[in-house]
């Protein structure tokens, strides 16, 4: 089911496809959806940054990915 929403993704353009992309190949690997969206969440707002496009992220996806950052240093064993 989750396959389908895989038709909506813009294909063109690269900075929606590689967090997409983190997302649906991280899910299966650490076996936790947690932590697919989690790189999926830290990914997007720091794809966009890089290649100068910051302005089309909501300021709460910043605050979501500091916080997963945060997580992952201090409370992740």
């Amino acid at each position: 089911m989750m396959m389908q929403v895989v038709t909506r993704i813009e294909w063109r353009d690269a900075t929606e496809v590689v967090p997409a992309f983190l997302i649906m190949i991280g899910i299966p690997l650490t076996y936790s959806i947690a932590n697919g969206f989690a790189f999926g969440f830290i990914s997007y707002p720091a794809i966009k940054l890089l290649t100068g496009r910051g302005r089309e992220v909501k300021p709460l996806l910043y605050v979501l990915a500091v916080l997963f950052i945060l997580y992952y240093i201090f409370f992740q064993p």
